[in-house]
């Protein structure tokens, strides 16, 4: 009795989950009601909370099995549908089935992709994500709309580029490139204070023109993957790029291989 009264959920991090799902939601609505200015800041202020959620969960020791599966229904939502209705209602709409397959198809990616990264938790490689991480591919559709915006463009007079942007980022979710996931930079070792006027510099850089610099980074991220996939693999097969092999696409570690080689050895 005394355990079923201390069940219950972690308030803390399911709420900043709740505030990311929040933004995703209202990223929505806003691109309905042609608010599409405010639509891709609110994706990019999913991102933030998206990012501060885990790692208040880690810091406070209150991560559990249901913040992680709220966190992933969330990110689907807010990286999912959001960015490919958004980008559909600036810029799709005039396309026809075009429009709506280009949208579905960032959806199916997100959607697939964010199941994938739940069943790979704890044998990837930490290093590296296996295909462009759905905040990522939000980013890079949503700073596009946010762009656009921001110099007067008009959506649907450049339907073909949103289509392909969007189209794109979900194909980008599902493949085997390799993105750097930054996991293992020491975020409380101590830097030289160069390094603190450095990110001060990029949040002036930032700061003058958010929706251009923004777009122009996760653009970059976004072709980050194949390049470096091409980069160190000698001979690029299809299985690098797409489909299930596992050895190269989950990344592994050398000991790993070895480890999951004797396993296969004693069988």
């Amino acid at each position: 009795m005394s355990e079923q009264k201390r069940k219950g959920i972690y308030l803390l991090p399911n709420l900043l989950t709740t505030a990311g799902l929040f933004s995703g939601f209202f990223a929505v609505v806003s691109s309905m009601n042609g608010r599409f200015e405010a639509a891709a800041v609110a994706i990019f202020v999913a991102m933030i909370f998206d990012g501060l959620d885990g790692r208040v969960a880690r810091m406070t020791n209150t991560q559990s099995d249901f913040g992680a599966e709220f966190d992933s229904m969330a990110d689907m939502v807010s990286f999912g549908v959001a960015p490919a209705l958004v980008a559909y209602n600036w810029g799709l709409t005039e396309l026809g089935k075009l429009g709506w397959l280009a949208a579905f198809i960032y959806v199916a990616g997100a959607a697939l992709r964010l199941a994938r990264f739940n069943t790979q938790v704890g044998i990837a490689d930490k290093r590296f994500f296996q295909g462009l991480a759905s905040p990522a591919a939000a980013a890079v559709v949503s700073g596009l709309v946010w762009v656009g915006v921001e110099y007067d463009a008009v959506g649907t007079d450049y339907g073909f580029i949103v289509a392909a942007v969007t189209g794109l980022a979900g194909l980008l979710m599902v493949s085997n490139f390799k993105y750097n996931s930054f996991k293992e930079v020491n975020w409380h070792g101590k830097v030289p204070f160069v390094g603190l006027l450095l990110v001060l510099l990029i949040f002036v850089v930032v700061a003058t023109e958010p929706a251009l610099v923004l777009f122009l980074v996760f653009a970059l991220y976004a072709l980050a993957g194949p390049i470096n996939t091409f980069r160190t693999v000698d001979k690029v097969t299809l299985d690098d790029v797409v489909g299930d092999h596992e050895e190269d696409a989950d990344f592994n570690t050398d000991k790993k291989k070895q480890s999951e080689g004797e396993d296969v050895s004693k069988q």
